[in-house]
C-alpha cells in the first residue's frame, strides 16, 4: 500500500504561533488591560488608590448614572419642550444591536431618577418598575442598562475593586507552621456578596475615612457624596471575628489577610449583575433570591447557623454592588415582594438563619399593563406601591423613529441578498404608529395628518402650539396599538415567503398583505372592533403609498436636468420683466413681447399659488435671487425648494403624454415609448434605491392608477 502518511509533522506551538490566523487573534487582544483588570493588591494598597480615585468607592446608583452620563447625550427640541438624548441608550457596546428609537423622554425619566438616586435624595430606596405594553422595550431598556454598566466596569473609570481571604485550607483561622504569631494565608477565599474593602473598616474610623475621600471627590455628573452604609456579609464578619480574636484586637494584623482585587462586573460570571424570572408559583422559593444553606458543608462546620456552610449566591447577593433585574416582577410570589420591601427601603436581606445583611444595588422590574392594573386593585399591596417608582415605556409614535427599529433588523446585511423595495419597511411603521394613536378631535385633522404632524412634517394651519396641544389631550397615546414584534414576525414572513424568494425582492404590499392576514390570528387582539379599525388604518396607508409612488414616478419623468434648468430659466426671466414691468424679447422672432402669464401660472398653479398671490410670490422670488447675488451665491433651478417641486410637476404634465405612461398596461409598446420607459426606469433606480424587479413593479402599478383615471394628485 503507499504511504499515505503527510511528509512533514504537525506544527508545533511555537510555530503555530506565527500562523497568520494566531497573529489575527493575539493582535486582537490587550495583554496590559487585562492586567489592569486583573490587579491584586494589598488592603493598604487599595487605600492609596481610593486616596488618588476615590471614584472607585461609589455606589451602585452612583456608578450607573456615571456610565450613562459617560457616553455623552444631545438635547433637542419636541413639541416645545427640551428632550435630552441620551446615546448610552443606542448600544455603543453592542454595536446598537439593542438601541433604542424614539423613547427619549421616558428614557430621560428613568435618567432623572438614577441622577437623584445618585445625589442620595432618598429615591435609591425605590424599586425602578418600567411600565408597559408588551414588545415596548421594556426588556431591552434593561439588558442595555446592565450590558452598559459591565462595559463601564471594563473602563478605568469605572473600576471597582473587592476582595479575598487568605485563610487555611480548611477556611479556618490557625496558626501557621512557620510562624505560631501568624494564622495560616495558604487558601483564597473570595467576598461571597463582591463588597468593596472598605466594608472592612469600624464603624468608629468611617466617617473620618469618608471626610478625607469626600475632599478629593470631584464627581463629574452629580454631586452626590461618597459613603459606605452596613456592614459585611456575615461570612467576611465571622472570618474577621476569628482573625480579630486570634491577632487579640490588632485590625491591621487582621488586614494582612485581606487580598484586594479589581473586579468586574458581569452577568455570565455572576458579578455584580443579577436576572430574576418568576418560575411556576408552586415552586418559587425565596433562597433563589438570598442563598440558601450548603447542606455538604454542615458536617465540616458543624452548624446549618455558620456563614461558611452557606451559599450567598441568590439574585440578591450576586447583584451587590451593581443592578438587579425582574423579569414580570408582578408575577413574584408575595413572599418574595416581601424581600423586595426590605432590599429597596432598608438596603438590606434576610439571608435564611443570618442577620439583616446590607447590599448596594439598583433594582429594576418591568411588567404590562394588566399586571399593574392588579397591583393597583390590591389593597395589600399598598406598600410594595408605595416604595415603586413608575416610568412608563409607550410604543413610538414618531414615524422615522419606528422605521429605525426595522431598518436595524432587516437591514441589507440581515436579508440574505432579497431587495427590499422602497417604502416596504415604511409602509409597515406608519401603520404600526397609526394603530397607537388616537382620534383627532379637531375637526378636519386626519389621522395621517396627525401622524406626520408628531413626525415633525408642516402643515398649513397648525403650528407648534397646536401639535403640543393634540399630544396633550391624549396622554396615552402610545400605550396601545400594535407592537413591533408583531411587524417584525409580518416582514419575516414576507421574506421567505414563496414570491419574494422567486423575485429575489418584497415589495409594500406583500408586507400588507401579511400585516391584513395575521390579524385574523393575532394572540392580543379579540374584539372585532379593533380588528376592523386596523384593517381600515392599513386601507388609509395603502393610500398614502400610492401618493408617495406617484410622486416619485413623476420626479422620475420629470428628473430631465437640463429641461428643468430650461424651463426655470424661462420663469425666471419672465418673472423678473414682470416685476421690472418690462417686456421679454422673443428668441425666435426677436421683438418684445409681454411676459408670458400662461406659462408662469401653469407653474405657481402647481403649488397652490392663488391668482391673488401670485404678484406676492414673483416678488418673493426676485427679492431671494438678489439676496443671494449679495452673499455672491449663484440661483439654480433647485435652490428654492418650492418653485423645484412646481417646475417638476409642469415637466410632469408636460412630458407624461410624450410618454404615454399610460400604455404600460397595454400588451404593445413602440420602441420609441419602451425607451422613454427605460429611462425613467434607470431613474427610479439610480434615484430612488430601487431595483429592476422594483421599479418595473411600481411604474406598472402608476401606470394602471392613470388608465383606470385617478387623477388625485396629478
Amino acid at each position: 500500500m503507499p504511504d499515505t502518511q503527510p511528509d512533514t509533522q504537525p506544527d508545533t506551538p511555537s510555530d503555530m504561533h506565527h500562523s497568520d490566523l494566531a497573529q489575527l487573534i493575539t493582535g486582537r487582544l490587550d495583554r496590559p488591560a487585562y492586567q489592569d483588570r486583573h490587579w491584586t493588591g494589598t488592603f493598604w494598597e487599595y487605600l492609596g488608590i481610593c486616596e488618588k480615585t476615590p471614584s472607585v468607592c461609589r455606589n451602585a446608583h452612583q456608578r450607573l448614572y456615571d456610565a450613562i452620563l459617560d457616553q455623552g447625550s444631545e438635547s433637542y427640541k419636541q413639541f416645545k419642550k427640551e428632550v435630552t438624548r441620551y446615546r448610552f441608550f443606542s448600544d455603543p457596546f453592542g454595536g446598537g444591536a439593542d438601541g433604542i428609537y424614539g423613547l427619549d423622554r421616558a428614557l430621560a425619566q428613568l435618567v432623572g431618577y438614577l441622577r437623584s438616586a445618585a445625589e442620595g435624595y432618598g429615591t435609591d430606596r425605590r424599586i425602578l418598575l418600567l411600565h408597559g405594553p408588551v414588545g415596548s422595550s421594556k426588556s431591552t431598556i434593561a439588558r442595555l442598562l446592565k450590558k452598559g454598566l459591565e462595559a463601564y466596569s471594563l473602563t478605568p473609570e469605572g473600576a471597582l475593586y473587592s476582595f479575598s481571604w487568605m485563610l487555611g485550607e480548611s477556611c479556618d483561622v490557625s496558626p501557621s507552621p512557620m510562624d505560631q504569631n501568624v494564622a495560616t494565608m495558604s487558601h483564597e477565599f473570595p467576598s461571597p456578596m463582591h463588597e468593596d474593602p472598605l466594608m472592612l473598616v469600624p464603624k468608629e474610623a468611617r466617617r473620618d475615612l469618608f471626610d478625607r475621600l469626600n475632599e478629593a471627590y470631584k464627581p463629574k455628573h452629580h454631586t452626590g457624596q461618597l459613603s459606605v452604609e452596613g456592614e459585611a456579609d456575615p461570612f467576611s464578619r465571622k472570618v474577621l471575628a476569628d482573625l480579630m480574636e486570634f491577632y487579640q484586637g490588632d485590625w491591621s494584623k487582621a488586614m494582612s489577610h485581606v487580598k484586594v482585587r479589581r473586579i468586574v462586573l458581569s452577568e455570565k460570571d455572576r458579578v455584580g449583575i443579577g436576572t430574576f424570572q418568576p418560575k411556576d408559583e408552586k415552586n418559587q422559593d425565596s433562597t433563589e433570591l438570598t442563598g440558601d444553606i450548603n447542606y455538604r458543608k454542615i458536617a465540616m462546620f458543624g452548624s446549618d447557623s455558620d456563614p461558611r456552610a452557606f451559599n450567598f449566591d441568590g439574585e440578591l447577593n450576586v447583584a451587590n454592588r451593581g443592578v438587579c433585574e425582574f423579569i414580570e416582577i408582578l408575577k413574584l410570589d408575595v413572599a418574595f415582594l416581601y424581600d423586595l420591601l426590605g432590599a429597596t427601603q432598608e438596603h438590606t436581606i434576610k439571608p435564611k438563619k443570618f442577620a439583616q445583611t446590607h447590599i448596594d444595588e439598583v433594582i429594576i422590574g418591568h411588567t404590562n399593563e394588566p399586571e399593574y392594573k392588579r397591583l393597583q386593585s390590591n389593597e395589600m399591596m399598598e406598600a410594595f406601591r408605595d416604595r415603586t417608582i413608575k416610568i412608563d415605556i409607550p410604543y413610538n409614535i414618531r414615524l422615522d423613529d419606528e422605521i429605525r427599529i426595522y431598518e436595524k433588523d432587516f437591514g441589507p446585511h440581515r436579508t440574505r441578498g432579497i431587495h427590499i423595495a422602497p417604502h416596504t419597511l415604511e409602509v409597515a411603521a406608519m401603520w404600526a404608529v397609526l394603530t397607537r394613536l388616537s382620534e383627532p378631535k379637531k375637526a378636519g385633522l386626519t389621522l395621517m395628518q396627525k401622524m406626520k404632524l408628531y413626525n415633525g412634517k408642516s402643515i398649513p394651519g397648525y403650528t407648534e402650539d397646536s401639535v403640543k396641544e393634540l399630544k396633550e389631550e391624549s396622554p396615552r397615546e402610545g400605550m396601545e396599538g400594535i407592537s413591533p414584534r408583531y411587524i417584525q414576525d409580518k416582514i419575516s414572513n414576507a421574506l421567505v415567503g414563496r414570491q419574494a424568494i422567486e423575485e429575489m425582492t418584497v415589495n409594500p404590499f406583500m408586507v400588507m398583505n401579511e400585516l391584513e392576514n395575521g390579524l385574523d390570528h393575532h394572540s392580543l387582539i379579540n374584539d372585532e372592533e379593533t380588528k376592523k379599525s386596523h384593517k381600515e388604518l392599513l386601507s388609509v396607508v395603502k393610500d398614502e403609498y400610492e401618493d408617495i409612488i406617484k410622486g416619485e414616478v413623476q420626479r422620475a419623468i420629470s428628473a430631465d436636468e437640463e429641461a428643468i434648468k430650461r424651463l426655470c430659466s424661462n420663469y425666471i426671466e419672465n418673472v423678473r420683466a414682470y416685476t421690472q414691468k418690462e417686456r421679454v424679447v422673443n428668441k425666435y422672432t426677436g421683438k418684445d413681447e409681454e411676459p408670458d402669464e400662461r406659462l408662469m401660472r401653469s407653474i405657481e398653479e402647481k403649488i397652490d399659488i392663488p391668482d391673488s398671490r401670485k404678484d406676492d410670490f414673483r416678488q418673493e422670488i426676485m427679492n431671494y435671487i438678489g439676496a443671494l447675488a449679495l452673499d455672491n451665491r449663484k440661483f439654480e433651478y433647485n435652490t428654492n425648494a418650492r418653485l423645484y417641486k412646481a417646475l417638476e410637476l409642469k415637466l410632469f404634465e408636460d412630458s407624461r403624454d410624450t410618454i404615454k405612461l399610460k400604455n404600460l398596461v397595454s400588451s404593445v409598446v413602440d420602441d420609441e415609448t419602451q425607451q422613454k420607459i427605460d429611462v425613467v426606469k434607470q431613474r427610479l433606480i439610480k434615484n430612488f434605491g430601487y431595483n429592476e424587479v422594483s421599479a418595473t413593479d411600481v411604474l406598472n402599478y402608476v401606470a394602471s392608477i392613470f388608465a383606470r383615471g385617478d387623477s388625485k394628485g396629478e
